[in-house]
């Protein structure tokens, strides 16, 4: 009897310690960073409707973009981005009324984020051109949220050229400094900016030219980001791939959608995110994969 109540007592003993090793270890930090689960998302940039026929027509443009969103509906992401020109011609009524209805075809489950590119804003946009914008797609800046990532996107034409809209682009300077302010506050959030036109494409002190802002401005910009931690920005603009790094900034910027201006066919990139960890790989629009690893 007295054996009997005794590997009870020790089954009982090994039982209640196994619970707790258990549930240390459930509590225990994730290994892919910040106790987050990971996801991935598609960001793509410049459908630009119009672009391969001088806006004499778009059917190429709808063929690539539907490819894109049927392929966003089979691998269910956590989001789709688009990182402007959605169109080739500002204000174009045929050409925004063909971006909606592909982009309605997305399954409702997956939010799409839509940027102002300079082509759908103008190259020095004014407040007529913001509002029209506005009006078509929303915002022309704002931020989300993904599990552990803290999106900003900006109207990067507002930087680019400013001289048309003083005041919009003061409003959305100071929305932009308060809002990384505000990230202060946020646990274990990686911050990333989505825009059009990259800071830079290369290297931060790359000279001035069509495809990214001009270094009095960019520099300015760049040790702002820097200053609250922000690891990553996405642009398009380029027609192809880039990468460029200044310290721990990552400037990614991708091709397009639509009509490349390089080597690169035209296609997205599917962004994972673990903890703090991204990948970026770009795939054409003939070598979608079929599931995401």
């Amino acid at each position: 009897m007295k054996f009997s109540e005794s590997n009870f007592l020790v089954r009982t003993r090994f039982v209640i310690i196994v619970f707790f090793v258990g549930l240390i270890a459930g509590c225990a930090p994730s290994r892919i960073g910040h106790n987050s689960k990971s996801f991935y998302f598609f960001q793509m940039s410049d459908p630009q409707f119009g672009m391969f026929t001088d806006n004499h027509g778009f059917a190429r443009e709808t063929q690539n973009f539907e490819k894109a969103i049927e392929a966003a509906n089979r691998l269910h992401p956590a989001f789709v981005i688009v990182c402007g020109d959605l169109v080739n011609r500002t204000g174009d009524i045929a050409q925004i009324a063909e971006y909606k209805r592909i982009t309605a075809k997305l399954n409702p489950e997956i939010p799409l984020y839509n940027i102002a590119g300079n082509h759908d804003v103008g190259n020095a946009p004014t407040a007529e051109s913001l509002a029209e914008y506005r009006k078509n797609f929303g915002p022309d800046y704002y931020a989300f949220q993904q599990d552990n990532m803290y999106g900003i996107v900006l109207n990067s034409s507002l930087v680019f050229d400013s001289s048309k809209a003083p005041r919009e682009a003061a409003e959305q300077d100071a929305w932009l400094r308060s809002t990384l302010e505000g990230t202060r506050k946020l646990k274990n959030k990686i911050i990333v900016v989505f825009e059009h036109i990259p800071w830079f494409i290369n290297y931060p002190d790359e000279k001035n030219g069509y495809f990214n802002i001009p270094i009095q401005t960019r520099n300015a910009y760049i040790e702002l980001l820097k200053k609250y931690g922000v690891k990553y920005v996405f642009a398009g603009h380029l027609h192809k791939n880039a990468i460029g790094t200044d310290a721990h900034l990552s400037i990614v910027t991708t091709g397009p959608i639509g009509k490349p201006l390089g080597k690169d066919s035209s296609g997205f990139r599917i962004v994972t995110v673990n903890g703090d960890n991204f990948s970026y790989p770009y795939y054409s629009l003939d070598s979608i994969p079929d599931r995401i690893r």
